[in-house]
């Protein structure tokens, strides 16, 4: 039987069902929030890709672009290549290593992270809204303090948090 609240049959082998409801909770939102990009040609995958590129303010090495999404870097390079396949990216020369290319956003890559932007943000707004403003200052303030806790523990763990 399935804890209160807790999704049956969503039981991801935590010992603590809080942990497994905010996994459960994050899974379901990016599917929703997925579901909504790609019904435009879109995904969160791309749409995060596409950020990184728009919000770094010059071009990009792959490896610097894997980091800052946070994938491994063939996952990055199979987003890039569909991404320049599109029209949406193009890589560039780098002016000091001939050996690199640095990526960048083509205008039509700008147009359509803007697009992309606009429809995360009405899925967010639709996943989120039936939260009161107190009570989504309540749910972010919770999360910090386990994101801290994680953190000052993988700290004195000698790595990253």
């Amino acid at each position: 039987m399935a804890a209160q609240g807790q999704a049956p049959g969503r039981n991801f082998g935590s010992s603590d069902v809080l942990v497994d409801e905010l996994f459960a909770t994050t899974q379901r939102l990016r599917a929703f929030v997925d579901g909504r990009l790609r019904e435009h040609g879109a995904s969160v995958s791309r749409l995060r890709t596409l950020r990184v590129l728009a919000r770094a303010g010059e071009p990009l090495r792959m490896r610097d672009l894997a980091e800052l999404v946070g994938n491994a870097p063939r996952t990055t390079t199979t987003i890039v290549d569909s991404l320049e396949r599109d029209g949406l990216v193009e890589r560039v020369r780098h002016p000091e290593d001939r050996r690199a290319f640095l990526l960048t956003l083509t205008e039509e890559g700008i147009r359509r992270h803007r697009e992309a932007e606009e429809l995360d943000r009405e899925a967010l707004t639709a996943a989120t809204g039936t939260l009161e403003p107190a009570e989504r200052e309540q749910l972010r303030a919770l999360l910090a303090r386990i994101r801290t806790a994680v953190g000052e523990e993988a700290a004195a763990a000698g790595t990253d948090g």
